[in-house]
């Protein structure tokens, strides 16, 4: 058998033998060949389709928006794999549905475009072993056994090898351009065939791996170790390789639609989903395997982005479920203040009493400021849960922000408390000066809150071309070494500072401000002794 025969062979087995449906029509939209997989699936002859729309094996309700999309990819054809998000169906001889996965290839010929369309039900993964048609083969008894006869016999040969010509070419067309890869294998597993598809995705050139390689070159160890267990725990079946393994399971007819990855030549992995049938010969006898390869990537980042959504709506819910929960008591002090403030100022109306509506006035106010400070805290959560948070940089003079902030809490100092505050190295910095106000009022806010009377707040900033720090240091209660694990996550409030208000959100905002500027947080802290806060900013170039 010469080359062009064993092609010529491997073509009509990849499209009378593939483990999935392959259907061709026209430009009008007319069935113009289908495989016997694709007739077996829907439960028709081929006769009864040919010729017919392709809309006969589509639901009633979708063929008069399928003639209209069938137009729009006429006019602009191109491979693509379709059903990826959505769901798709088809209709057998009996009226029955179920769903498919369906790919789009197409070439042109003579002036004339073609569609191939390659379906898979996936309502089953399992799909009847492909049954190889005995080829006739008593030309030459009959040119024996009838001389006179072979004049005719001949010409009738040469018309058979023309068509079969014409059949090569055409199934090399659906092969080439075929949306999936395709191979085919001898008994031992050695690649005999590789479409183009395959060479695109994989890396390798035919050359390359047909007759050189078996299905080993494509996958990794960790597929083949759960593989080998599998068999072995299913079947008490011990294998050595990917090829032992895929001989097994395609026998067994276990491989229809089973997820793994191909490594390319690159050494990168891809997701695929594979189908693998045994092909017979006329004995009924194992000559090969038939593979059907489908690069599933864009699905699987399609089900990464679904979970992700569905991971960030859960975290959402339960930031509102433990907001109503928070708010519903650490609302209830400023509430309570505001409203007793708020009665008491109506009940002194005298002009001597003046002192003591400014005084309540001022609770109401400071109240108000409480409230709005949580309220603004969770909004900050919410923002950066949903990432629309994101620095804005810009240069400015560090000490003079630092400065003003410090001027704006003094105010809120205890009895005897007070600020310290020094700055070592350049004064211009390249970051953004909203967030880092925020950063510097929490932590300020915090050691004035968990620091005893008469001590001293110390702030320190220091920056050069290699680093950016600011650092705030208190002498209070100080936190434990098994606080310090959980001080960035939400809502965590210290064992020792549950008497103390707060909402547990402070510190996670200023650390996600700080990743915002390429910064990071430290904690240095040691009960009843105080805490030390600085954050690292690696320098970032003025543009």
């Amino acid at each position: 058998m010469n080359n062009s025969d064993r092609y010529a062979n491997q073509m009509e087995s990849v499209f009378k033998y593939a483990s999935l449906g392959i259907v061709v029509v026209n430009t009008s939209g007319e069935i113009i060949a289908a495989n016997p997989f694709l007739c077996n699936l829907f439960g028709y002859v081929e006769s009864e389709i040919l010729e017919k729309k392709i809309e006969v094996l589509i639901p009633s309700r979708h063929q008069h928006a399928h003639e209209s999309h069938r137009e729009k990819y006429n006019d602009n054809p191109r491979n693509r794999l379709m059903g990826l998000g959505m769901d798709l169906f088809a209709k057998k001889k009996d009226g029955t549905e179920f769903p498919v996965e369906v790919s789009l290839g197409n070439y042109q010929k003579e002036n004339e475009k073609f569609t191939i369309a390659f379906v898979s039900d996936i309502t089953i993964r399992k799909n009847d072993a492909a049954q190889v048609i005995k080829l006739a083969n008593e030309l030459e008894q009959k040119v024996s056994e009838r001389t006179e006869e072979l004049q005719l016999t001949l010409q009738k040969l040469e018309e058979a090898n023309h068509k079969f010509e014409i059949s090569l070419a055409y199934q090399k067309s659906i092969i080439d351009n075929a949306d999936v890869m395709l191979f085919v294998t001898n008994k031992k597993g050695v690649v005999q065939f590789f479409n183009t598809e395959a060479t695109l995705v994989t890396g390798y050139s035919e050359g390359e791996v047909v007759k050189n390689f078996t299905l080993d070159i494509f996958h990794e160890k960790d597929d083949l170790e759960r593989c080998k267990m599998e068999l072995f725990e299913e079947y008490n079946i011990v294998v050595n390789t990917a090829t032992d393994i895929i001989i097994e399971k395609a026998t067994k007819n276990k491989l229809q639609g089973v997820e793994c990855y191909y490594v390319k030549k690159d050494g990168s992995k891809i997701p695929v989903s594979i189908s693998i049938t045994s092909i017979y010969d006329y004995k009924n006898e194992i000559t090969g395997f038939m593979g059907v390869v489908i690069d599933i990537s864009e699905r699987k980042k399609a089900e990464a982005n679904l979970m992700n959504s569905l991971e960030k709506e859960k975290r959402l819910g339960e930031l509102k479920s433990r907001f109503v929960s928070m708010a519903s008591h650490e609302f209830r002090t400023p509430l309570s203040t505001i409203l007793s403030s708020t009665y008491l100022v109506e009940k002194y109306t005298t002009i001597d009493e003046q002192p003591k509506r400014e005084r309540h006035l001022q609770r109401i106010i400071s109240s108000v400021s409480s409230l709005i400070g949580i309220l603004d805290e969770f909004l900050s959560v919410g923002k950066i849960e949903e990432g629309k948070i994101s620095a804005k940089f810009s240069e400015f003079n560090l000490p003079k922000l630092i400065t003003v902030l410090i001027d704006d809490m003094s105010t809120n100092l205890k009895e005897g408390q007070k600020f310290e505050y020094a700055h070592q190295g350049i004064e211009k910095v390249y970051l953004d000066p909203a967030l880092i106000k925020y950063i510097v009022l929490n932590l300020l806010s915090n050691a004035i809150k968990f620091s005893f009377e008469k001590t001293v707040i110390s702030i320190n900033t220091i920056v050069n071309e290699e680093v950016v720090i600011l650092s705030i240091k208190d002498r209070g209660i100080g936190i434990s070494t098994e606080d310090k694990r959980h001080l960035m996550e939400q809502f965590f409030r210290g064992s020792n500072a549950s008497n103390i208000q707060g909402t547990g959100l402070g510190l996670y905002i200023v650390s996600k401000y700080a990743e915002q500027m390429n910064g990071e947080v430290h904690c240095d802290s040691e009960i009843e002794k105080g805490t030390t806060f600085s954050i690292h900013f690696k320098p970032i170039n003025v543009p």
